[in-house]
């Protein structure tokens, strides 16, 4: 077994894509997202730090390992039921939320035969866990201040729930005890909550399900969804919300000046990413991970 495991990580060290090897994996499956979208006419637009590459660098953030995009709930739905219907099966897989193998409440395009294991120990060995780009959805927040801190709250004990079946690891006694909660609360009801789903004409709209943890950082005005430009990114266009500036500003301030270079890497995702061997080529290694730093956010 030791033998085994060694071997396999004198073979991931070899095999290991290089930085700019694993955006240009990720710009693939973006063009392949993008195609579809335009073909079946589903709104969305980057999102987080993609929308912050896009706008500042024209592309990826040259650190960031991760490409984020985002859609108002209806047409996150529509994209999930029609989608794979359109991919190369064979290349591509779509992997809906809370769906067989996958718990989580956000969904991913991945593609096959590639491995990008993160700072996690699945239980579900059938995860998929091939390089991926993030489809988050955007839900209905209420016009009450109050109701949306309540729909906060619920989506929290989901996504702790969620995370307590994909697998988490943590040393925060705090979220230990959120992730034991979340196993016994109505997850069903607080989910619903959480969406609104029955409300399309609220002023606001939320991100609790994905993107930023933070409360303050996950509510947006509707407005900033309808108008969309189309982005310089990596040699092609993709969109953008016509308001980027304020969205820019909400989540990272100052968001022209560069981070100092002690805090780029602060939240790499993957820790080890291979285009040439599928992630079942990494089960034992997988399973004997060890991390020095763990994932940060209860996300």
């Amino acid at each position: 077994m030791q033998n085994d495991l060694n071997e396999i990580t004198r073979q991931s060290e070899l095999n290991s894509a290089t930085l700019f090897q694993h955006q240009a994996a990720m710009l693939e499956l973006l063009k392949i997202l993008d195609e579809i979208c335009k073909k079946l006419n589903i709104p969305y637009m980057l999102f987080a730090g993609s929308m912050l590459g896009a706008v500042r660098h024209k592309g990826f953030i040259p650190w960031d390992d991760d490409v984020d995009v985002v859609m108002l709930r209806k047409d996150y739905e529509y994209f999930l039921k029609t989608a794979s219907e359109e991919i190369d099966k064979e290349r591509y897989f779509i992997q809906a939320e809370h769906s067989e193998h996958w718990p989580m409440y956000f969904s991913k395009l991945r593609m096959n035969n590639t491995t990008c294991l993160e700072k996690y120990h699945p239980k579900d060995s059938l995860i998929h866990q091939g390089v991926y780009i993030d489809i988050f959805p955007c839900d209905n927040a209420s016009d009450i201040s109050f109701v949306r801190k309540i729909q906060f709250l619920c989506s929290k004990i989901v996504i702790a729930n969620s995370l307590e079946k994909r697998g988490y690891d943590t040393n925060s006694i705090c979220k230990k005890l959120l992730l034991l909660f979340s196993k016994i609360a109505p997850v069903n009801l607080l989910n619903k909550i959480a969406k609104s789903c029955n409300k399309n004409s609220t002023k606001y709209v939320h991100t609790f399900f994905g993107g930023s943890s933070k409360y303050n950082k996950s509510i947006y005005p509707r407005e900033w969804f309808k108008n969309i430009i189309y982005a310089d990114f990596e040699n092609n266009k993709f969109p953008v919300s016509a308001s980027f500036d304020e969205f820019l500003t909400l989540l990272y301030g100052d968001y022209m000046t560069l981070p100092k270079i002690e805090d780029r890497y602060c939240k790499k995702h993957a820790i080890l990413v291979d285009l040439e061997h599928s992630y079942e080529y990494y089960s034992h290694f997988r399973d004997e991970m060890k991390f020095e730093v763990l994932t940060r956010s209860i996300r």
